[in-house]
């Protein structure tokens, strides 16, 4: 990984290119994120970097993150996450990540937690046909054999009901249609994980020859 950064999801808009189509993109309020700390091979046996992403208040800090940051020399972040870079030499502690390291045209990929859709059927959460309706069916929403009886136990892997969504979700080679630097806005074509508000992490594609 390359270049990457935290970020919010706002909202779902639409734009137009040059030739009048229209573009449906995901407006994320990327950064600017602080860098708070270096880790690399020698000291942790690993690269990467550690970076915070919103304020928080004072008081919300306990001593041991305030201390972090303070040796950071910048304030209590709400969000603190690991960003593995390749290029981690080329960050110094205290600098800001931006939205300006994404170009227009860039391919990402975006990770975050897809919507909870609470407990659901068999039918909802796998897509599985129901029951005929008629002709005194009295099976119509229901999860179908749960197979062999001799097993006195459910088998694994079964597509039973229960919770759906709430997953960590990467939507991979997304296109980047647009950048604001000045606002902080990455306008992203097509949909990414999660609702409004959702912590994102949007960093260059691993498929870029795929």
């Amino acid at each position: 990984m390359e270049k990457a950064i935290l970020g919010k999801k706002v909202g779902m808009t639409q734009i137009f290119d040059d030739k009048g189509n229209v573009i449906p993109v995901t407006v994320v309020k990327a950064g600017p994120c602080t860098v708070i700390q270096k880790k690399t091979e020698e000291t942790d046996g690993y690269r990467a970097l550690q970076v915070g992403f919103e304020d928080q208040k004072e008081q919300r800090a306990n001593k041991p993150k305030s201390g972090h940051f303070k040796k950071a020399g910048t304030t209590p972040k709400k969000y603190l996450k690991e960003l593995p870079l390749s290029s981690v030499e080329e960050y110094e502690v205290g600098q800001e990540i931006k939205a300006d390291i994404f170009e227009t045209g860039d391919l990402v990929d975006v990770t975050g937690i897809s919507k909870g859709k609470g407990f659901t059927g068999s039918i909802k959460r796998h897509g599985q046909r129901r029951g005929p309706m008629t002709h005194g069916s009295h099976y119509h929403r229901g999860p179908g054999s749960m197979g062999s009886i001799d097993a006195a136990r459910v088998f694994k892997g079964r597509p039973l009901p229960g919770r759906k969504g709430g997953d960590r979700v990467t939507v991979q080679k997304l296109s980047v249609a647009k950048v604001y630097p000045d606002k902080d806005l990455i306008l992203i074509r097509g949909s990414v994980p999660g609702p409004r508000g959702v912590l994102l992490v949007i960093k260059d594609t691993t498929k870029k020859n795929g």
